[in-house]
């Protein structure tokens, strides 16, 4: 039957939200769902009993990607994809990325409820470690699906403990058999906008045209341990007042490229630390971003000329490598304006929005057209436990996202 004006399950999709986050919950209300950690096993257990619950069948890929499809009325077409990811930051909140997977749960469960037959195959997809806190870099398994990363390169990533990737999927028993890859009609996805521009606005949805340029690094400051009353200032070579230095130069470099550009020091490892010894060296991360790749390019060689320099000056050692290059994307115009006319169907307020946080939709961006739906979260609050948003939100963002799935599959028939 064809699709009538269907709304999803507000409650339902609102209790599954509060269902899984209990699933690796934080005394602060937040979610500590680490990529293939044992809570991962189980909310990806959970995920796959529930999308069988509401006929849709489900498989895994060798990258551990989890795909549940429900037949369409033309088996040649390929399917149409929802998909987002249920890993978290350590202190990852309720809603970044599991509002996408359970959306489209819902999206799953209402379908079978009403009988739609679609056109296209609907899949839904949970992409593995695409929050790149435990395996870097970030969206690691969508970026092997879509030929970015080889598999044997995932495969070899390690944590800070030194487990790697493929050990990691073989402990939680998500190593599929499926071979990675497969086509896409399109892709859609759900996500809290992590900033604060549709909450300022007071609009409900960010139909989003693309993501910004991303680079990460990794780099060691050298210099020399000492003791913390003998060694004379003058003759210390401090590692972590180098990387002090360095902190304050991305600052700085971001705010020379402001508004758009933003630059982040997130993880400083101090050895020895040890309250009585001069730091000998720091392990250090940093974050470049810009909707432009050639401004991205520009801070690039800024901030390699910047750190050379002070790490110079200081008597210091750098190595410095670059982890991560995610250039500038622009999504599909006809999933676009699926997105644009589902909204303006619902009567719901809403704007263009570049991300400024990379998904997993930026790799499959290359391989299948794409586009994502923001709502709005509470301060422009995420990768943080406090992370809120409303579940009228949550529901309105479901719709259109219903709304442009089910306008994109019309066009297949057509």
């Amino acid at each position: 039957m064809s699709a009538p004006n269907l709304v999803v399950n507000s409650d339902r999709l609102w209790a599954s939200i509060q269902e899984t986050a209990a699933i690796g919950a934080t005394p602060k209300g937040g979610i500590c769902r680490l990529a293939l950690s044992d809570e991962d096993r189980r909310v990806r257990d959970w995920f796959a009993e529930a999308c069988r619950a509401c006929g849709c069948s489900v498989s895994v890929d060798a990258l551990g990607n989890m795909f549940a499809r429900r037949p369409g009325r033309n088996p040649k077409l390929p399917p149409i994809a929802i998909g987002s990811h249920l890993d978290t930051q350590p202190t990852g909140g309720k809603y970044d990325g599991i509002i996408g997977v359970l959306a489209g749960l819902e999206i799953m469960r209402l379908l079978d409820e009403a009988g739609v037959e679609t056109e296209a195959p609907i899949e839904l997809i949970n992409w593995t470690n695409e929050e790149g806190a435990r395996f870097a870099p970030a969206m690691l398994a969508s970026g092997t699906f879509a030929g970015v990363f080889t598999p044997d390169y995932a495969y070899a990533r390690e944590d800070r403990g030194g487990v790697s990737f493929g050990s990691a999927l073989d402990a939680i028993g998500y190593r599929g058999a499926e071979p990675i890859g497969h086509p896409l009609s399109a892709h859609f996805e759900l996500h809290i906008e992590q900033g604060p521009i549709l909450e300022a606005e007071g609009r409900t949805i960010g139909v989003v045209t693309g993501v910004q340029s991303i680079r990460w690094y990794e780099a060691t400051m050298t210099g020399m341990d000492g003791h913390a009353g003998a060694t004379p200032m003058h003759l210390r070579r401090d590692a972590l007042l180098g990387v002090a230095e360095i902190v304050r130069a991305v600052h700085a470099l971001a705010m020379r490229y402001a508004p758009g550009a933003v630059g982040t020091v997130g993880m400083i490892e101090n050895r020895p630390n040890s309250r009585n010894v001069v730091p000998g060296e720091v392990f250090f991360t940093v974050d470049l971003r810009h909707a432009d790749d050639a401004v991205v390019a520009e801070m690039d060689a800024a901030f390699r000329a910047e750190a050379a320099a002070i790490a110079s000056r200081s008597g210091l050692t750098l190595s410095l490598e670059e982890t991560w290059r995610s250039p500038a994307v622009h999504f599909d115009a006809g999933c676009v304006a699926a997105v644009t006319g589902a909204a303006e169907r619902l009567g719901l307020s809403h704007r263009p929005l570049v991300s400024g946080a990379g998904h997993d939709s930026a790799y499959i961006a290359r391989v299948a057209p794409t586009t994502m739906v923001f709502i709005p979260c509470k301060d422009g609050l995420s990768h943080n436990e406090a992370e809120s948003a409303t579940q009228a939100d949550v529901a309105a963002g479901a719709n259109v996202l219903l709304g442009a799935v089910l306008a994109f599959d019309r066009g297949l028939g057509e």
